[in-house]
């Protein structure tokens, strides 16, 4: 005399537990802690931190979109780069009321680094190039420390 097992309803509600009992998976930090940040959020973060220290000594570059990209991209065929020479920052020109752009790579500028201190200052390297290149200063001119590090 088994009684037939009926199956349970799919529109129940959201699910409060896993399969295990053990319940949903969270956050394992809150917020507002450094390892809640993702590496693109930290990364973005130490490229801001570059941008405000030339801000102060140039205040032109307010007018300068500053972008974080994962890779740089192959826009037309056959248009690329030698294995020994990956590109870790471009710029792009002012052009029809766009304005002018610095973008940083993160990935190859991560993958050249191995802690905090040297990716920051790897970051800022990146960023005074461009902005150099971009301003057509040389890149002492814009950062008096450039080289330093």
């Amino acid at each position: 005399m088994d009684t037939p097992v009926t199956p349970r309803a799919a529109d129940r509600g959201p699910r409060r537990r896993d399969r295990h009992g053990r319940g949903m998976r969270g956050p394992i930090a809150p917020p507002q802690v450094p390892l809640a940040a993702s590496r693109a959020e930290t990364f973005a973060d130490l490229v801001q931190d570059s941008v405000e220290r030339l801000e102060r000594r140039w205040p032109q570059l307010t007018d300068i979109d500053f972008l974080v990209l994962e890779v740089p991209r192959l826009d037309t065929p056959g248009a690329g780069w030698s294995d020994e020479a990956v590109p870790l920052g471009g710029t792009v020109p002012t052009h029809e009321g766009h304005p002018a752009r610095v973008v940083v790579y993160r990935r190859p500028v991560e993958i050249r680094t191995k802690g905090r201190d040297e990716r920051a200052a790897l970051v800022h390297e990146v960023v005074v190039e461009q902005v150099a290149e971009l301003l057509g200063l040389t890149p002492e001119t814009v950062d008096p420390r450039y080289g330093e590090d």
